[in-house]
């Protein structure tokens, strides 16, 4: 080959792009999807799975008639911005965002593709959409927020620690979606006779110095919000909950499963299933206007037994016949 012949190709390769193997097997026909996630492929294998299986359900095939192209932020919101350019510059057809911090991402990066919500929390209240009936601009999906939901986490927690007066609330400020939640607790902390200890963690740095805070403020019980960065260093956050002989309860299943006292919340996992709906009517031409946001419909509550009794706390009946799933 020679030296002209090997500039021409590289010419050539610049100015088609990216090389996108699905286009390359049937041109134009094959819709991309990008899937950016604010957590790790590990702690989201569940959710992936839900829509993947929402998507066959519908017909689609990955490897065959759809592919999903995966970016993961892995609690590093900082990087989110990139991995969106990332798919924007692949021109992928739809990008499927999960969470509040990689829906901003995308919106920031486009206002052209089309953005389904796997789960962001208050998307009214952190700006991504204008309303959930008439959401306008690219970004549509479902909600995990309901504040009904983040209320109901303290109430648990006031049943079964009914001496707590002071109860530790753990939220990262980088996350927009925790500062508005810890205001909804505020609205009912006073009627039941609660003060909120907020405690800010903006990197892993700043876990052990919360718990030392939460000691020297003798407080009684701890609500741990739902954040990517709390889900990376969840088995460091039980392990302190429980040396500090602090009742916690978390926004997800996951965390009970291997410790934690108590969670409650939407089931994330029916989320990501609907969310494959949203990505068909696009794919076959609704216009993102068209479509609104949905709420979580589907909640679980489950209790740990193993976890109480180490503690020395005995779950009241009243509670456990709520419970989804006990853990003995």
């Amino acid at each position: 080959m020679t030296r002209t012949t090997v500039i021409v190709v590289w010419l050539v390769a610049l100015a088609l792009g990216p090389f996108r193997p699905a286009e390359a097997q049937q041109p134009g026909k094959v819709p991309w999807i990008g899937f950016l996630a604010s957590s790790s492929a590990e702690r989201l294998k569940t959710r992936l799975a839900a829509f993947q299986q929402g998507l066959r359900e519908l017909g689609y095939s990955e490897g065959k008639n759809i592919v999903i192209e995966q970016r993961y932020g892995a609690g590093r919101f900082e990087k989110l911005r990139d991995l969106a350019d990332e798919l924007v510059r692949l021109k992928v057809d739809v990008i499927v965002a999960e969470g509040a911090p990689a829906a901003h991402a995308a919106k920031n990066a486009t206002s052209v593709i089309p953005i389904v919500m796997g789960n962001a929390a208050d998307p009214v209240g952190t700006g991504l959409v204008a309303s959930l009936a008439r959401p306008g601009g690219n970004i549509k999906g479902l909600s995990d927020f309901n504040v009904a939901v983040v209320t109901k986490r303290l109430e648990l927690l006031k049943e079964v620690v009914p001496s707590a007066s002071h109860v530790a609330v753990l939220l990262n400020p980088g996350n927009p979606t925790n500062p508005l939640q810890l205001k909804d607790l505020q609205t009912i902390s006073r009627g039941l006779h609660v003060t909120l200890v907020s405690l800010e963690v903006k990197a892993p740095d700043d876990i052990e110095p919360a718990f030392a805070t939460m000691k020297k403020d003798r407080a009684g019980a701890l609500i741990v919000f739902g954040d990517p960065m709390f889900g990376s260093h969840r088995t460091r956050i039980i392990d302190l909950a429980a040396k500090n002989r602090l009742p916690a309860i978390w926004s997800i299943s996951d965390y009970v499963e291997i410790g934690g006292l108590m969670s409650y919340g939407t089931n994330f996992d029916d989320l990501y299933h609907r969310a494959a709906t949203y990505v068909d009517k696009i794919l076959k031409g609704t216009k993102p206007a068209d479509l609104p946001v949905e709420q979580p419909t589907k909640f679980e509550f489950v209790v740990n037994l193993k976890t109480a009794k180490a503690l020395n706390l005995t779950i009241p009946q009243s509670v456990l016949y709520q419970a989804d799933k006990v853990i003995k």
